[in-house]
């Protein structure tokens, strides 16, 4: 066996242990707890979620909803993407729009216009008015500091806050799903993943994705060293210079703060080729959201927000 076929097959392995320990955790939620979640954006780690859960149960149905807290800001393919996938499947799907919350008062709009922060209320509110108890969500340790440190099952006071003194250890793939009531516990199954892994995991399956994870021509404008494009969000300043370039998105969400990169990536081999290039995350390069302070991610974490 040569070096390549040897490092081919190591991936390989790689990928199915990754697999394996997610459907485990997927089955272990379902025993556990009584009305779990799914957090579904349309986005590639979500959706990533989803593809494992429907390999978890097959030939039956996903045994849990799908909740996405919409912003408003969305990006049009991947709504469009999120609502033809709960079609297909038959799935049941909670929207929590954050323009009620601020059309009713409990939230206020931002001065700078983006939404991804006001997404923290609308989201324990709809887990507290569901009794939801368990949460699946798409984050991964590689992707922010915040993240590293999580646990796969991360419990939540009765406030919906991460308390790092309660937090469990998860020795020999035991997990710890007790809670009291009121409380919830956020599980995340893709926590041993990299970016790099997720698309390799992607390539294997063939999972589709929203159109904009892959090269495409959009009118872009560039601000705090991100490309972002105008929507609903707003648009360029005065100062700011609209361009047409190829580009891509690594990640989704607010289009407020959620830059594209330039990119000729077309195909998912294409895009395994860059990620393998990169020397920076996803969120670290196209996410302003996360630059607001030296902190962002750690605070909303624990507000409750992922």
């Amino acid at each position: 066996m040569t070096t390549l076929e040897a490092a081919a097959d190591a991936a390989r392995d790689n990928l199915t242990a990754l697999e394996s320990e997610a459907i485990h955790i997927f089955r272990e939620v379902a025993g556990e707890f009584d009305r779990p979640v799914i957090l579904f954006s349309g986005g590639k780690d979500s959706t990533l979620l989803l593809h494992l859960a429907i390999k978890a149960f097959w030939p039956a149905p996903v045994p849990f909803p799908l909740l996405h807290v919409d912003t408003g800001h969305n990006f049009e393919e991947v709504i469009d993407f999120r609502d033809r996938v709960v079609e297909k499947y038959g799935l049941r799907l909670v929207v929590a729009h954050v323009q009620d919350w601020i059309d009713d008062g409990r939230l206020t709009e931002r001065p700078d216009g983006t939404r991804n922060p006001l997404q923290t209320q609308p989201l324990l509110d709809t887990i507290t008015e569901h009794k939801f108890d368990a949460v699946f969500g798409g984050g991964r340790r590689d992707e922010e500091r915040a993240r590293a440190k999580e646990r796969i099952f991360s419990l939540r006071n009765a406030f919906g806050q991460w308390e790092p003194r309660r937090q469990r250890p998860e020795l020999w793939n035991l997990y710890n799903g007790r809670h009291r009531p009121g409380e919830h516990v956020r599980v995340f199954p893709l926590s041993n993943w990299t970016e790099a892994d997720v698309w390799n995991y992607i390539a294997r399956e063939e999972v589709d994705l929203p159109s904009i994870y892959y090269a495409h021509q959009r009118k872009v404008y560039r601000r705090d060293g991100m490309w972002l494009t105008e929507g609903p969000w707003g648009g360029p300043r005065e100062d700011e210079t609209v361009e047409e370039l190829t580009v891509r998105y690594r990640t989704v969400g607010d289009g407020s703060c959620t830059g594209a990169v330039e990119s000729t990536a077309s195909t998912v081999e294409d895009v395994i080729a860059e990620v393998q290039a990169s020397r920076l995350t996803e969120r670290g390069a196209t996410r302003a959201d996360d630059r607001l302070s030296e902190a962002a991610m750690e605070d909303r974490k624990r507000e409750g927000y992922f």
